[in-house]
């Protein structure tokens, strides 16, 4: 099923098709008419099934028609982490290109300066606040916001909250919302503990299960372990031999792609930059010429590369391991398109060890690890449970400014 096909509104159809997206994902399908109608849902979805825009899409819909004229917070996204609350973010940013929607991405760790940012947007009202839960309740006691007239309460990846010990966060924040509210909770498993929650703050849910997709066979993936620094030499080095190929570089930041791209041209490959500082124009441009050979390297983030469908990609790089495998399988599915081949390479740093090691276990395969060419010095050695060990901060570190207070597009940005 197409996305046009939905009964959504027009300027939701735009970012829809601005960011390349056709065809439904069976989650997205089953999940996004039940959402529309309003009613409860308990999905079983894992990483991969598309769950993000399954709802996304129908809550955008619902807060363009209701608008937003006493300026209070109408959505709550509760999430585990602060890289999913990224991801979310930047997946609100391409679909409501076209709104004048607003958001507040609220996690922990930073300096005063985020919190400060933090709350001035959760007290200016924003339409969609995405938060994990210890913060959010942090500014539930501190910050004097207001949750009584959320309309939409989401929960994703709710087993991951129960496992990190967030049951009675979950249910503190519940009490400040209202009764009257469409929850949506999505959880990769549902063991006891999950009905438990499911029971406590859902009415009379629909219940969705999805499958869980995988790569597909006819993609040879491998990795690299390495250093921050040996990535660069490493893509030197692949394209020394074939400068031809067509290929896709994945990170996940634009200020990266955009250096990235920089640092390829003067090293005269042929090469542009895809990321959603650039207009709709110009992102057609640039994928005109990749299509037709005139550019055979394409640096781009996850979100505007987004349904490509381009059959003769030979080789996609991760320079950067994605913050879950719904993205590292998005990415490597670009390539072995049409009955083709493809080869999938994934650059992992000692900071990205972890992460590297869910997606191995999600996908159930030992990823094959090429060893780093001897002229780039040693390597680190994989050890993921290692890296897991090590200190970090809690609660999410942050980008430069803490937390991100962000209006749609025609509305101030922070």
């Amino acid at each position: 099923m197409r996305f046009d096909e939905l009964d959504l509104e027009d300027e939701i159809l735009d970012g829809i098709d601005a960011m390349n997206f056709k065809e439904m994902t069976p989650v997205q399908e089953h999940t996004i008419p039940v959402i529309l109608e309003g009613r409860d849902i308990i999905g079983c979805a894992q990483t991969g099934t598309g769950k993000t825009a399954a709802y996304t899409l129908p809550l955008l819909n619902r807060l363009l028609l209701e608008g937003n004229p006493d300026n209070q917070i109408r959505s709550v996204i509760m999430v585990p982490t602060r890289e999913l609350a990224q991801q979310i973010d930047m997946q609100f940013e391409g679909f409501s290109y076209y709104l004048p929607i607003s958001t507040t991405v609220v996690y922990g760790g930073g300096d005063g300066a985020g919190w400060d940012q933090q709350k001035k947007g959760l007290l200016m009202g924003s339409d969609v606040v995405i938060a994990t839960p210890g913060r959010l309740l942090s500014h539930i006691a501190n910050s004097g916001i207001d949750l009584s007239h959320v309309g939409y309460f989401i929960l994703d990846e709710a087993d991951r909250m129960l496992d990190m010990g967030f049951f009675d966060d979950i249910m503190q924040i519940v009490k400040h919302l209202p009764a009257q509210r469409q929850t949506i909770m999505f959880s990769a498993t549902l063991p006891p503990k999950i009905r438990q929650l499911a029971k406590q703050i859902l009415h009379n849910p629909a219940e969705i299960n999805i499958a869980i997709s995988k790569p597909n066979e006819a993609i040879v993936q491998s990795a690299y372990v390495c250093y921050e620094t040996q990535k660069m030499p490493i893509v030197q080095e692949l394209f020394a031999k074939s400068p031809d190929k067509k290929a896709i570089i994945f990170s996940s930041s634009k200020q990266k792609v955009k250096d990235l791209a920089y640092t390829l041209k003067r090293l005269r490959l042929n090469v542009a930059a895809m990321h959603s500082d650039l207009e709709q124009e110009q992102r057609e441009a640039v994928m005109l010429d990749f299509k037709n050979g005139k550019i055979n390297i394409l640096v781009a983030t996850d979100i505007v590369a987004r349904g490509i469908d381009i059959d003769d990609i030979v080789l996609v790089i991760n320079y950067d391991v994605p913050h879950d495998p719904e993205d590292y399988i998005h990415r490597i599915g670009r390539t072995a398109r049409a009955n083709a081949d493809g080869v999938a390479i994934t650059f992992v740093s000692e900071a990205e060890q972890g992460k590297f090691h869910r997606i191995e276990e999600f996908i159930e395969k030992d990823i094959y690890k090429i060893p780093v060419p001897p002229e780039l010095g040693e390597a680190p050695a994989y050890a993921p449970k290692d890296a897991a060990a090590r200190p970090r901060h809690r609660g999410g570190g942050h980008r430069k400014g803490g937390g991100k207070f962000r209006h749609g597009k025609g509305r101030r940005k922070e």
